[in-house]
């Protein structure tokens, strides 16, 4: 006979996922201070700690701790983008149960584009801008679960009502970026190119406030606490109920959290595509299908990536600044790809 092969120890995976964590929350700080090292004018090293002390005060004296203090603030901006947009995107890939699947899809940052670029339009303030896309937002979320909502109470035609909420949300996206077609076609001169910035995703105006970061640590907990009935409706979809798990109150909240991340992303930096894609895809691919390592690993990872990205936008053709969804878009697609064919083998 052969002899039994031992079983894992208890705090294996503990170990691993602390591990895998601390990892990625230094690669999360070295983004972060590259992002302050570089631009225009590069800060060294040795001068860091000195301009961090004066930025903490309050009291930025000299031309480093100025520089540190607008760069922290759009990378910290850029990070906890990048953190959100990835997080919704696992919550939609458990949710549709589908690795590729997408928070962009079901139309939520179009119909934030929407009353963004509606705003842009008419010359309104900057807060009334924030305030349209996340109304916009609101309200394709709502239109989804109205149509959709049948379809999310029970466990048994998980199949058919994730294609219907996928359907509907390829739908509303298509008639969002209709009615973003016909803004930009009458929109003057003056106006057209902020448009077009914010359409494709831009950091360079995104101040630093603390509401994204009070949304993505919310989302945060609502995950963690949720990733074990996620991982059980990912592996047993149609025997989750009666495995304990309340199926319908959990793709409510799949669906309903995902959206607000996905709105307070878009509100924050515009329409970034490709974060909500590739960085779950990839984290899965490294470190596993369990969402207790899967969530956080993807946070830092989309947060890091975002930074990494804006720092090409605003330094590859100095001084002028490119949008940084160009910038995650050209990088994501040959990404999305080559995942596409691992998947596929």
């Amino acid at each position: 006979m052969h002899p039994a092969r031992p079983r894992p120890r208890p705090h294996s995976l503990s170990r691993r996922a602390v591990l895998i964590v601390g990892g990625l929350l230094l690669a999360a700080i070295a983004s972060l201070l590259v992002a302050g090292m570089t631009g225009s004018i590069a800060l060294a090293p040795a001068e860091l700690p000195a301009a961090l002390g004066q930025v903490l005060r309050g009291q930025p004296d000299s031309l480093v701790a100025t520089l540190l203090e607008l760069r922290a603030g759009r990378a910290l901006t850029a990070f906890v983008t990048g953190g959100a947009l990835a997080l919704a995107g696992v919550m939609m890939q458990a949710l549709l149960r589908n690795p590729l699947a997408d928070p962009y899809v079901l139309g939520i940052s179009a119909g934030a584009s929407v009353g963004a670029l509606l705003a842009l339009l008419l010359a309104c303030a900057a807060a009334t801008v924030d305030a349209a896309a996340l109304g916009g937002a609101v309200a394709v979320s709502m239109l989804l679960f109205l149509f959709a909502r049948r379809d999310m109470r029970g466990g048994v035609a998980a199949e058919g009502g994730t294609s219907m909420l996928l359907l509907t949300g390829v739908i509303l996206s298509s008639a969002c970026m209709a009615m973003i077609t016909l803004m930009l076609s009458i929109a003057p001169e003056g106006r057209l190119r902020s448009m077009v910035f914010w359409m494709i995703g831009d950091l360079a105006g995104a101040p630093l406030r603390p509401l994204p970061w009070i949304v993505l640590g919310a989302a945060l907990v609502y995950a963690l606490r949720s990733a074990r009935a996620m991982n059980i409706l990912a592996l047993h979809a149609e025997a989750a109920a009666t495995l304990g798990i309340r199926v319908g109150a959990l793709r409510k909240g799949l669906f309903f959290v995902s959206a607000v991340l996905t709105a307070s992303a878009v509100t924050s930096a515009g329409a970034i595509g490709f974060i909500g894609l590739i960085i779950p895809h990839a984290c899965r691919f490294a470190f596993g299908p369990d969402h207790r390592v899967l969530i956080p690993a993807a946070v830092l990872g989309g947060g890091g990536f975002l930074v990494l990205c804006d720092t090409l936008a605003r330094t590859v053709v100095a001084p002028t600044q490119l949008p940084v969804g160009a910038i995650t878009a050209l990088i994501g697609a040959p990404v999305f790809l080559y995942q596409l064919h691992r998947l596929r083998k």
